[in-house]
């Protein structure tokens, strides 16, 4: 089962459920703000993806925290911590199938093989 992280006013998670929709892609949405993210969730995705590629240091987020706060991150823990405590710092969306993660942001390219998983 497919699982679409993000949140429903991102334009980028809008743009890839209306594309999954448009294909008759079967899939769960996870919404951060309602349902938050947990450190296990984070961890796991870490192991299967460098934490910068999770971490969206362009989002509005980001530039709301301290500089000093902004420096700390320079690994996966420091990155989680504040991934767990301000969710859209995280990049959307993340689609996983079976916990694994199978697509970060939008990438109609990497969208196309789903419809040989759903």
């Amino acid at each position: 089962m497919l699982t679409v992280y993000g949140i429903p006013n991102c334009d980028t998670t809008t743009k890839t459920l209306k594309w999954l929709d448009k294909n008759k892609i079967v899939y769960k949405f996870h919404n951060y703000k309602t349902d938050g993210i947990n450190k296990e969730i984070l961890e796991h995705w870490c192991q299967q993806k460098d934490w910068t590629i999770l971490f969206n240091k362009r989002s509005t987020t980001w530039k709301t925290l301290t500089v000093t706060t902004q420096n700390k991150i320079t690994n996966a823990t420091e990155a989680i911590k504040i991934m767990i405590e301000h969710n859209s710092i995280i990049k959307r969306p993340i689609i996983t199938n079976n916990k694994t993660i199978v697509v970060v942001g939008f990438d109609e390219n990497l969208l196309q093989k789903l419809k040989t998983i759903s």
